[in-house]
C-alpha cells in the first residue's frame, strides 16, 4: 500500500505557525486537508498554495529548533559519505549525508524531528548523527545527482548503431545484481533509437512479451524468459517507486533516465488482467522553450496574448502527436508572466519550477471532481487540466473563464475534419465560444495556431 508522506517536524510545530502570525488557523486547516488528499506533507501544501515561501518555512524551523539551515544548491557534499546511507533510505527519509568528522556524521534533513529515521541511520551508519535543515526539493535533487545508478534507470547513449537489439543484453553472460536493470535500460534504448514512445509488457502464451507501439501498430520485440519475469517486474516497479508486492490493483508511477545527458521521464501504469499484470510505459521528452517550437512571431504573439487573458487555450492533435510536450512548453512560457499557475494531472511528467503541479490520486479520493471543488480556493490564474472527458467537467472549467481564469486543456482529434465533427456537438457550444487560442499539431514539423477570431470562424 502507498505510504502517507508526512513531515513530523512541521506536524509538531504547525500551530506555532499560527501563533507566530505566519498563517491563519483556517488556512492551516485547509492546507492540512489538501496535504492529506494529495499525499504530500503540510509544508508542501502551504508552499504550493502560495501561502508561505519555502525560505520562510526553513527559517522558521531554523529558529524554532536551533538547528542550522544549509542551502544544498551551494554546498559541496563529501561523496565518500554516501556509503553511510543507502539510496533507498535517503529517498524514503528525505535525508542525505554531508560530511563526517570523527564519529559524527552530519546529515541534511527535511524532517529533523523524524527520530525513527535518525535511529535507522545511526544503526546502519554505526556513528552518531548531527542533523541540519535543508529543503526537501534540494535534498531530492542531490539524491538524484549523487545516487545516479540506484535512483534512476541509468544513462543511455544513442550511438545510432544499426540493428541494436535489447536481447543482446538479455543473453549476455552478466551475472551481476544489476543485470535486470541493464535489460530495462537496453529496452528503453531500443525504443529511443526507433523513436517509439509507448512500450507494453504483457503475459502471453509465449511468455512475458516486450511490445513497441508505433503509428497505432503493436510490434513484438521479443520475450523475457519466465525465470526472469518476476525479478524484471519487481525491479521495474521499484525503479518507478511502486509497490512490487501489489499486483491486484492498478498502480501509477514514473521512471527517470538519461539519454545523451538529457533527463527523460516515462510514466508507468500497471493493470491486472486474467493473464497477469500488464505494464504500460510512455516516454516523455523534456519540454522546449516555446519559441523553439513555434517559429512564427505572429503565432507566438497570439499564444502569449492568450496566456495573459481569460479564455481557453486548447491543444489538439492525434495520439502521440506531442500535445503534452506543447502544453508543458506553454506552462514554461507562462512562468514568465508572474501568474499563479496550477495543474491537475494523472502524473507530473516533469517538475516545472514555479508551477504548482498536482497529481490526482484515486487511492485517497483526490479525483478530478474533488480537485475541481477545491482548486478555486488556491486562486489560480492559469490552470492546466489533463484528460477532461465529461460534459460536467467541460462546463465547470469553462465557467472559470468568467472568473478571469485561463484554462489550458487538450483535445484528441486525428485531423481538422475530425476536430470540427467532434466540436459540432451541442455539448461543446459553451466551450467553443470562449476559446481564446487553438493549437493544432499536424506533425512535429507542422503546428497551426488559431487566434480567437480565426478559431470562431473555423468552428462556426
Amino acid at each position: 500500500m502507498e505510504t502517507q508522506v508526512t513531515n513530523k517536524t512541521l506536524e509538531k510545530l504547525k500551530y506555532d505557525l499560527v501563533r507566530d502570525g505566519l498563517v491563519a488557523y483556517e488556512t492551516l486547516e485547509q492546507a492540512q486537508e489538501i496535504a492529506s488528499a494529495q499525499n504530500i506533507n503540510i509544508g508542501k501544501a502551504l508552499i504550493n498554495s502560495g501561502t508561505l515561501s519555502e525560505d520562510t518555512i526553513l527559517k522558521f524551523l531554523e529558529a524554532k529548533l536551533h538547528i542550522p539551515y544549509v542551502n544544498l544548491d551551494d554546498y559541496a557534499i563529501d561523496e565518500k559519505c554516501l556509503k553511510f546511507i543507502s539510496s533507498n533510505d535517503a529517498r524514503k527519509y528525505r535525508i542525505i549525508p554531508l560530511f563526517k568528522i570523527e564519529e559524527t556524521l552530519t546529515v541534511a534533513m527535511a524532517d529533523p524531528l523524524d527520530l525513527f529515521a535518525i535511529d535507522k541511520i545511526i544503526e546502519t551508519a554505526e556513528c552518531s548523527i548531527e542533523p541540519v535543515v535543508s529543503s526537501e526539493d534540494s535534498i531530492l535533487r542531490k539524491i538524484d545527482e549523487l545516487y545516479k545508478d540506484d535512483i534512476i534507470v541509468g544513462e543511455i547513449y544513442t550511438d545510432k548503431n544499426a540493428g541494436y537489439d535489447w536481447r543482446d543484453e538479455l543473453h549476455s553472460e552478466d551475472l551481476s545484481d544489476n543485470h535486470i536493470q541493464k535489460i530495462i535500460r537496453s529496452i528503453l534504448k531500443q525504443a529511443i533509437l526507433e523513436e517509439v514512445h509507448e512500450v507494453i509488457f504483457q503475459r502471453e502464451d509465449s511468455g512475458f512479451t516486450v511490445n513497441f507501439k508505433k503509428d497505432g501498430e503493436i510490434l513484438n520485440k521479443g520475450n523475457i524468459p519466465s525465470v526472469l519475469t518476476s525479478s524484471f517486474i519487481a525491479r521495474l516497479k521499484n525503479l518507478a517507486e511502486l509497490d512490487a508486492a501489489v499486483s491486484e490493483v492498478p498502480q501509477l508511477g514514473k521512471l527517470n533516465f538519461k539519454v545523451d545527458e538529457m533527463l527523460v521521464v516515462a510514466s508507468i501504469s500497471t493493470f491486472p488482467t486474467i493473464m497477469g499484470e500488464r505494464i504500460f510505459l510512455k516516454i516523455y521528452k523534456p519540454p522546449k522553450p516555446l519559441n523553439n517550437i513555434i517559429k512564427s512571431e505572429s503565432n507566438l504573439n497570439v499564444i502569449k496574448s492568450a496566456l495573459q487573458n481569460p479564455g481557453i487555450i486548447i491543444v489538439c492533435g492525434s495520439p502521440l502527436s506531442g500535445k503534452t510536450h506543447i502544453i508543458y512548453s506553454l506552462l514554461l512560457e507562462a512562468v514568465n508572466k508572474n501568474k499563479n499557475i496550477m495543474t491537475l494531472e494523472s502524473i507530473a511528467k516533469y517538475n516545472l519550477k514555479e508551477v504548482h503541479q498536482c497529481e490526482l490520486n484515486e487511492n485517497v479520493g483526490f479525483n478530478m471532481d474533488k480537485a475541481s471543488r477545491f482548486i478555486e480556493f488556491q486562486s489560480p490564474d492559469i490552470i492546466y487540466l489533463e484528460g477532461i472527458k465529461t460534459k460536467d467537467s467541460f462546463d465547470y472549467f469553462s465557467s472559470l473563464v468568467f472568473d478571469n481564469k485561463t484554462i489550458i486543456m487538450e483535445f484528441l482529434a486525428n485531423n481538422m475534419e475530425d476536430l470540427r465533427y467532434k466540436l459540432s456537438f451541442s455539448d461543446f457550444e459553451t466551450l467553443k465560444s470562449i476559446i481564446s487560442c487553438m493549437i493544432f499539431i499536424h506533425s512535429k514539423d507542422s503546428i497551426e495556431v488559431f487566434s480567437k477570431e480565426t478559431v470562431q470562424k473555423y468552428l462556426a
